[in-house]
């Protein structure tokens, strides 16, 4: 029932049906306590105070901890902090106004589902809490260091359509996201791979500026096309070859219209499709 047994004691409890809401008086019951500057164990008590915390609700009922935690002396004369206040680190972090375990459960919460649907679930699970909220416990967790992908995508994104872009960069193995640049110049891509070497095959886009930074920053790595370019280049490759043939699709189209003659000899006669090809087609398909 309590978040830690081993460090709290329960004094008493009072249920407000009206309220819907639990209020239980804990109190900490540790000997000692390290000071937080210099981990001297304290022993001599200072004073006493109170804090208010959310606990995991009860069923239909909020629950409230009544948390009566006590202030210590330091006695190392070489320490700055003479009086420090004992820290719960199982219980609630210094400062909070929720439990560890009720944290946990917003961070799941938000990471699963994000702000607006992750507060319609937590609605239906009794845990008052705002979308707002949500994103702002999901902004305070530390970044997790992941190793360096095998195997990266880059593409940009918008923060600010036709205003403000950035970089996103992917590892393609783990399909996840494993890092934002501030924006999409050569130099920000390159500082990335210079400070995260191990990377073999980077998969791009067309832009000049990535192609530029993957050779500065990881010029051992193999650059090619993602998934989406290749097929716009085979669209636009299909696109120039039907315009440069686009008078034998035509006549084909025409043909299937059409009906054979018979010649007088017996043979079949079927019209045939122009063999002269316009010289700015036949440019774009040599470039092709």
């Amino acid at each position: 029932m309590l978040p830690d047994p081993t460090t709290l004691r329960l004094e008493a409890c009072a249920i407000d049906d009206a309220a819907a809401q639990i209020t239980i008086r804990v109190r900490s019951i540790p000997a000692t306590a390290p000071c937080p500057l210099c981990t001297t164990s304290a022993q001599r008590i200072h004073s006493h105070y109170e804090r208010m915390l959310a606990d995991l609700p009860w069923a239909a009922y909020r629950v409230r901890l009544q948390l009566r935690v006590r202030k210590w002396f330091c006695d190392n004369r070489h320490c700055r902090r003479r009086i420090f206040t004992e820290r719960l680190p199982t219980v609630a972090a210094p400062w909070a106004r929720r439990t560890l375990r009720l944290m946990q459960r917003l961070v799941a919460l938000g990471a699963a589902l994000g702000g607006t649907a992750g507060e319609r679930l937590g609605r239906q699970w009794d845990l008052a809490v705002s979308r707002n909220t949500l994103l702002r416990v999901l902004r305070r967790l530390p970044v997790p260091s992941l190793p360096t992908p095998t195997i990266l995508g880059v593409d940009d994104f918008a923060l600010r359509k036709r205003q403000t872009y950035g970089t996103v960069l992917i590892d393609l193995e783990c399909r996840r996201p494993v890092a934002l640049l501030p924006d999409r110049s050569a130099d920000t891509v390159a500082q990335w791979l210079q400070t995260h070497p191990g990377v073999q095959v980077i998969a791009r886009d067309r832009s000049s500026a990535y192609a530029e930074g993957a050779r500065h920053g990881a010029p051992a790595a193999t650059q090619v096309a993602d998934r989406f370019h290749l097929l716009q280049n085979l669209r636009e490759a299909l696109d120039q070859v039907f315009i440069t043939h686009s008078q034998a699709l035509e006549a084909v189209n025409a043909l299937g219209s059409q009906q054979p003659v018979a010649l007088p000899d017996g043979a079949i006669a079927v019209p045939v499709p122009p063999h002269d090809i316009p010289l700015p087609a036949q440019q774009r398909a040599a470039q092709r």
